[in-house]
């Protein structure tokens, strides 16, 4: 059996409550995901806990029994909690922040060290993820804050009001490739021969904006490597392998040394936008505080927001 404490803590909220709006609410988790983590708690127990059919809802025996367990546990752990932070001198909230592989390394270091140098000395703790888990993270409560590349077609599927976003700045994604002895692309893009494509694996945001521009202008190619990660793509790159297209922000270091070369010019270049976003029933407070600033002063990265990048 495999229990989550935040499922024990949701059940102590919603019997509680007595309702599942209220209890989401209080857990700072839309209802929908609020429902599954107690529907998951049943699974994991086997037992059903609460009595869905009565307005306000019940409690099953089963669920009134288990409720004097739950509430102990959370106590405990709660009080456990409040010493180890103590003892490391209280730093106070972590404001946690699920990122696209690709922000995580070439974006998040600088941001974070942006807001530190204007004042705001807020300790945070990154997990570098696919965008899909990110989503289901901000979701589901199992992040603060989600640092991700806008997708204009899917909008992530998620509710502006529920999960706002603000804009955190401009790059794009270049086509690459290593150089010869001179210095010179190994492959070129306006060449008449099909070109060596190092592409996004089915499914992954940046391969979808790279097949649409690739259909557009009808490149001739055949594909010698996929994988989901940019900066896969940018090894296999950097070893001479074929082109690959990746994040400029990704590559700053690649690009300034001269071991990559970019290999067409404007009309293959794909403009991303960089955003952050938070879930509106959270009430952290140092996420409050972290939002208000970047609303009021629209902290971005310089490097980053001009598009094109130079």
């Amino acid at each position: 059996m495999n229990l989550e404490s935040k499922w024990l803590e949701d059940f102590s909220a919603l019997a509680a409550t007595r309702s599942f709006s209220q209890a989401a609410e209080r857990r700072f988790v839309t209802q929908p995901a609020f429902s599954r983590r107690i529907r998951s708690l049943e699974a994991a127990l086997g037992l059903q806990l609460v009595n869905r059919s009565r307005t306000p809802i019940e409690l099953t025996e089963a669920g009134q029994l288990f409720l004097v367990t739950a509430r102990t546990v959370v106590d405990q752990l709660s009080e456990i909690l409040r010493h180890l932070h103590h003892l490391e001198g209280g730093q106070g909230e972590v404001v946690q922040v699920a990122a696209a592989h690709s922000l995580a390394s070439g974006f998040f270091p600088r941001w974070v060290a942006q807001l530190r140098n204007d004042g705001l000395n807020i300790a945070t703790r990154l997990v570098a993820t696919n965008v899909g888990d990110a989503v289901h993270a901000l979701r589901e409560g199992g992040c603060d804050l989600m640092l991700a590349f806008y997708d204009p077609d899917a909008a992530l599927q998620m509710d502006a009001e529920i999960f706002p976003s603000l804009h955190m700045g401009n790059t794009e994604m270049l086509p690459v490739c290593a150089v010869d002895a001179d210095g010179k692309p190994l492959f070129d893009l306006e060449g008449e021969g099909s070109v060596p494509l190092l592409a996004y694996t089915a499914g992954a945001f940046l391969g979808r904006s790279v097949n649409l521009l690739l259909r557009q202008r009808n490149l001739r190619y055949t594909t010698v490597y996929e994988t989901a990660m940019a900066d896969s793509l940018k090894s296999m790159a950097l070893e001479g392998m074929g082109i690959a297209w990746v994040p400029r922000l990704s590559m700053r270091g690649e690009l300034e040394r001269g071991e990559l070369a970019i290999c067409g010019g404007s009309q293959w270049h794909v403009p991303l936008e960089i955003r952050l976003y938070r879930c509106a029933l959270v009430r952290k407070a140092n996420v409050r505080l972290l939002w208000r600033k970047l609303e009021g002063a629209a902290m971005v990265d310089p490097k980053v927001s001009q598009s094109p990048e130079k």
